[in-house]
């Protein structure tokens, strides 16, 4: 189970494809890039998905429309 999780991660988003497209390319960003936005202790995940949720729960992620 993925944490945070998707109810409350649509809370701030408003739908579930646009959350889907944000964090897929965070992740990818992620792993291109290895540029993380907390420190690497900081992430309750360890994989890259899990970690560009968190960061879009700690508000580091700014959603545009």
């Amino acid at each position: 189970m993925l944490y945070p999780s998707i109810d409350k991660m649509l809370n701030i988003v408003d739908s579930k494809y646009k959350l889907v497209h944000i964090i897929s390319r965070r992740s990818k960003q992620m792993i291109e890039n290895k540029h993380f936005q907390m420190k690497e202790s900081e992430y309750k995940s360890k994989k890259e998905l899990g970690r560009a949720l968190e960061e879009l729960e700690h508000g580091l992620i700014k959603v545009i429309d």
